[in-house]
């Protein structure tokens, strides 16, 4: 038995994260319309009807565009904290009150062999939270929005198989680039969203022995770019001597294409 994932999509226009056992099947997040998942999961060749549940970290519209239309659509089960619930009731519309249900942050929720853990992210949403998988001894953490990685986060998500990690922006093409002050203000503040330098060193206190893969996830489309990211974490690594390729591979995500289907 395995766990496996596929990172649907992920960037400043949408995220979603697919995640199976032989059991269950999971999505966290769905930032895209109805339409547009549907199509993401005909990509990995999965059907979103055969979903256990729908897993939402918090109310921005890249989170959260399709939850509604998918939860009706196939009537799944959707879980997030009360807070959550109540910020983005009015953007997912109705969902039958026996597919709503709440999911406590710092908690965890059992599906079968899969753990299901949620733990808090200092992002400007109402209560947001992201969540870590466990499974037969593996560990996929999914960690992005957030504008710092506290101390009692980098415990949480320590020594992980498998990171989604948020790497947002490059600083100096978001303090070089056509953004609003505000808007650059916001995002390179403790609530905004973290940079490839602040990522990488994030990275280097938790990734650990049985660390694997760490993918790249979030990234801006105006002040970001795949290669400049890749780089600028590997640097970052580096310096502290940690070998990028020796130890754990380093991937992209891309804002419309999903990775393939992989196991933990």
């Amino acid at each position: 038995m395995s766990l496996r994932y596929s990172i649907l999509a992920s960037g400043s226009t949408g995220n979603a994260l697919y995640v199976e056992s032989d059991e269950h099947s999971f999505l966290v997040d769905a930032g895209f319309s109805g339409k547009q998942m549907d199509a993401l999961f005909q990509q990995i060749d999965r059907d979103p009807s055969k979903l256990s549940a729908i897993f939402v970290t918090h109310e921005h519209s890249d989170h959260i565009k399709g939850i509604g239309v998918l939860a009706r659509k196939y009537k799944l089960p959707v879980y997030a904290n009360e807070k959550t619930w109540q910020a983005m009731e009015h953007a997912v519309g109705v969902i039958p009150t026996e597919q709503k249900f709440v999911f406590n942050m710092e908690s965890v929720k059992s599906f079968g062999s899969i753990e299901i853990e949620s733990f808090g992210v200092s992002h400007d949403a109402a209560e947001p939270m992201f969540y870590i998988f466990h499974h037969s001894g593996k560990k996929l953490v999914l960690i992005t929005d957030t504008g710092y990685v506290s101390d009692r986060m980098k415990g949480i998500i320590s020594n992980a198989d498998v990171y989604v990690f948020e790497s947002n922006h490059d600083v100096q093409m978001l303090r070089m680039g056509r953004y609003p002050w505000n808007l650059k203000r916001r995002i390179l503040s403790d609530v905004g969203h973290v940079s490839n330098e602040d990522a990488a060193l994030a990275m280097s206190e938790v990734i650990g022995d049985r660390t694997k893969k760490v993918y790249l996830a979030h990234l801006s489309m105006d002040n970001n770019m795949k290669d400049l990211a890749r780089m600028s974490v590997t640097q970052t690594l580096e310096s502290r001597g940690i070998i990028v390729g020796e130890q754990f591979g380093l991937y992209d995500t891309d804002p419309k294409t999903p990775t393939i289907l992989t196991a933990v």
